[in-house]
């Protein structure tokens, strides 16, 4: 086995941008690494290619010539759950905001470097790949890490990946508070600033999924200025 198809695993990767020249560059690098490259540069064709391809992950650009990024994302959620990184040249701190809410799993601005995103496409991509371990449970809640499942009073709940690993973060620290610098450290393997707002985007979406309440929330809490906390105790005596 090359090292490429060992890094790559032969994985399928569509990469959605009007930048033909970066998107040649970025088709390069990561087939270097043993990806399996696909390239659109209009909204519509990568939703028709996406559709085709059914690629192991998406490489989004927030502005393309005949539509929104943030649109696109927005289709691509409401029929499947791969992994997207979206792209831009606006450095708007609120682009980025409202894309993770759209149900992006990571956000990178122009420019960056290659290895970077190839960084963080391995970090999504491995989210598909955790080992097979038990089911942990709080009360109603069951977060299944084989089977990459949230269930609550055994129905199942919609994460995007990034909100699952984050979710099973605090749950394999339940209890516990864990900041932001390590929910990010914990499913992205990189640090940011502690006051990096995309975790706290993430965890609202968490909270719509799987408490009663959002708005009052007893499974997730929050430790103002400090970070976020799974109760180990949550409603273990209410019935299902």
């Amino acid at each position: 086995m090359t090292k490429a198809t060992a890094n790559g695993g032969n994985k399928s990767v569509l990469i959605v941008d009007d930048d033909e020249r970066l998107c040649g560059m970025l088709a390069q690098y990561l087939g270097q690494h043993g990806y399996h490259v696909s390239r659109c540069h209009t909204a519509q064709a990568g939703l028709a290619e996406q559709r085709r391809l059914r690629p192991d992950a998406i490489i989004l650009d927030l502005m393309l010539p005949d539509g929104d990024g943030l649109e696109v994302c927005t289709r691509l959620r409401a029929s499947c759950a791969v992994p997207i990184i979206m792209l831009t040249a606006r450095g708007d701190c609120t682009d980025r905001v409202i894309g993770l809410e759209l149900g992006a799993d990571d956000y990178l601005p122009k420019p960056f470097e290659p290895r970077e995103l190839l960084a963080r496409l391995r970090t999504v991509l491995r989210r598909g790949a955790a080992p097979a371990s038990p089911v942990l449970r709080f009360g109603r809640l069951e977060i299944d890490r084989e089977a990459r499942q949230v269930r609550v009073d055994g129905r199942q709940r919609a994460l995007t990946g990034y909100q699952f690993d984050i979710l099973l973060a605090l749950a394999e620290r339940a209890g516990r508070v864990v900041t932001r610098n390590q929910l990010l450290d914990a499913v992205a393997g990189r640090g940011a600033d502690t006051f990096d707002r995309t975790i706290d985007v993430h965890i609202s979406g968490i909270r719509a999924a799987v408490e009663d309440d959002p708005k009052h929330p007893k499974r997730i809490l929050t430790l103002r200025g400090v970070g976020y906390l799974l109760a180990r105790s949550q409603d273990e005596e209410a019935a299902p």
